[in-house]
């Protein structure tokens, strides 16, 4: 369902007002259903999901609050390229007018990670609604066609942030449900593209998910 076909109920300080049809997308009035008082999840700024990463918050327009796994399934990991550096990529999830964000960012040089929306939240990510429904973004900075930007800080550091995610949604760790974002359907995108080393990524997630014990 793309959008509202007739009335939409707006929520502005606990009363409805009604909106023409076409007015607001439907991910646009699933925002705002989540802001209704008593259905918004209690969050803790700067809360992260994850040990090991810093919080630094995507803009609210860049996503669509939710209560994952309650509402959506999380069964997929999409793994995506910036095509800019560190900085940059943070800098634009950032940015209202982006319109779209992940939930991590990994840097190149040292495998640091941020966090940049909840894993509860659906980030627009993957460019097609379902797999943004139901997948965690990862970021990693570089170019798809440098594979230098591929550094093993960086394999290893989204490797373990991975099999963690794996874990935690009892995701299996395979090629099914760990996916590039070229593989999403729909996906009009190239990233990771021909230089990540898929053979080598999934080695270490298995690892490291082998070291996380059973659930």
């Amino acid at each position: 369902m793309a959008s509202i076909s007739r009335r939409t109920l707006l929520i502005s300080g606990g009363a409805a007002t009604l909106v023409t049809a076409g007015a607001l997308t439907w991910d646009e009035t699933s925002r705002l259903w989540w802001r209704v008082p008593g259905i918004d999840k209690q969050r803790t700024e700067g809360d992260v999901d994850q040990p090991g990463v810093r919080w630094i918050a995507a803009s609210e327009a860049n996503l669509r609050f939710a209560d994952r796994p309650a509402d959506y399934t999380v069964d997929r990991v999409v793994i995506h390229v910036t095509q800019s550096d560190f900085p940059t990529a943070v800098k634009v999830f950032r940015d209202p007018l982006h319109a779209s964000a992940t939930h991590y960012v990994v840097r190149a040089r040292d495998g640091r990670t941020v966090q940049m929306v909840r894993e509860l939240d659906v980030a627009y990510h993957a460019g097609n609604r379902s797999y943004n429904e139901r997948s965690i973004g990862i970021e990693h900075e570089g170019f798809v066609d440098r594979p230098e930007n591929f550094t093993e800080e960086m394999y290893r550091s989204s490797a373990r942030l991975t099999a963690r995610i794996c874990k935690k949604y009892d995701i299996p760790v395979d090629r099914e449900h760990i996916v590039g974002h070229n593989e999403v359907p729909g996906a009009d995108h190239t990233d990771p593209g021909p230089h990540w080393d898929w053979k080598r990524y999934m080695s270490y997630v298995r690892e490291a998910r082998g070291g996380l014990g059973a659930r």
